[in-house]
């Protein structure tokens, strides 16, 4: 989340006549994140999260707003998307596509435990089975063919041995499978997104790179930052703990547990990706806080040098 567009209290609340939701009584801009427009709306009938897509085209979106929708219907904590007069879920505000969803309760956890492991774990399962009835389709907006593409835009600014890197992380990286377990996946499921009422999920937010892919990848991208410790290994206890919650619910074919360390691999691969691209090829924003693509490269080292077999 971040501030490319900036939304008067005027202008917005000529948009929100159309929706069910009072008056306007408070716009607070989002700082958090580097894709989206975001605000928080107070009205007089309650809190939402207002999104103005800045890459998203408006053909895009029923399936991300579709997806948290039905999530929402199954019982997950997960923003619900409102639609406005004209039974619409996005319109135009400022010239971009426009959502208004509601506003979870919680806080993140910087130093997730091994019991915010345990219930993350149970409730990623929770996500993957509940999303399987979701009758939209879409790839993953951040698989292979993304990460050639990025692979060639970013490699002129690389090191040699940053090259290097990439060259080998390439060549382990998971390519989508069909005979892997697999169907809507959040695949941005880090600790921002997660929002706690003490030990308890309250919140799973930020759907805006979900699409189809193996369910041990996403799990593969919820250890490399839930089980992360500050050296950039795995620490054994948090991995043991979401593995173990996640395997009760879903079970993890064996083919998931033989696939685990590329996937660990596959999944760091992406995040440097996008960090190095973010940082190389900026966009302008006014409370853009962009991420350092060195705490991935780590990562992404360690993985490679350590491959991490899966502890189930």
């Amino acid at each position: 989340m971040a501030v490319f567009t900036t939304v008067s209290p005027e202008e917005l609340s000529l948009w929100l006549e159309h929706y069910p939701v009072g008056t306007l009584q408070d716009l607070v801009p989002i700082a958090a994140g580097i894709e989206n427009t975001n605000y928080f709306v107070h009205t007089s009938t309650g809190r939402y999260v207002l999104t103005l897509f800045e890459k998203l085209q408006p053909q895009e979106l029923p399936y991300y707003l579709g997806l948290m929708n039905h999530l929402a219907a199954q019982g997950l904590p997960c923003p619900a998307p409102l639609l406005n007069q004209q039974r619409q879920f996005h319109t135009l505000l400022k010239g971009k596509p426009t959502s208004l969803v509601t506003r979870l309760n919680g806080q993140s956890q910087t130093h997730p435990t091994v019991d915010h492991c345990i219930a993350l774990g149970h409730m990623v399962a929770h996500l993957h089975q509940a999303a399987l009835t979701f009758e939209g389709v879409q790839g993953n907006p951040r698989g292979q063919d993304w990460r050639i593409q990025t692979s060639r835009e970013i490699r002129p600014f690389l090191t040699t041995s940053q090259q290097a890197l990439l060259d080998h992380a390439l060549i382990q990286a998971v390519p989508f499978d069909s005979a892997l377990p697999q169907g809507p996946v959040h695949a941005d499921l880090f600790r921002d997104n997660v929002l706690f009422e003490g030990e308890r999920i309250s919140g799973l937010i930020d759907f805006y790179f979900a699409g189809t892919d193996s369910w041990v990848y996403d799990l593969a991208i919820v250890a490399n930052d839930w089980c992360m410790t500050p050296q950039a290994c795995l620490a054994p206890l948090r991995l043991s703990a979401l593995l173990g919650a996640y395997h009760e619910k879903r079970p993890l074919a064996s083919e998931e547990v033989q696939h685990w360390p590329r996937m660990l691999v596959t999944a760091a691969l992406r995040f440097w990706l996008s960090r190095l691209h973010d940082q190389h090829q900026p966009r302008i924003g006014s409370l853009l806080n962009p991420h350092d693509p060195a705490w991935f490269e780590r990562i992404l080292t360690h993985h490679l040098e350590q491959p991490c077999p899966c502890p189930l």
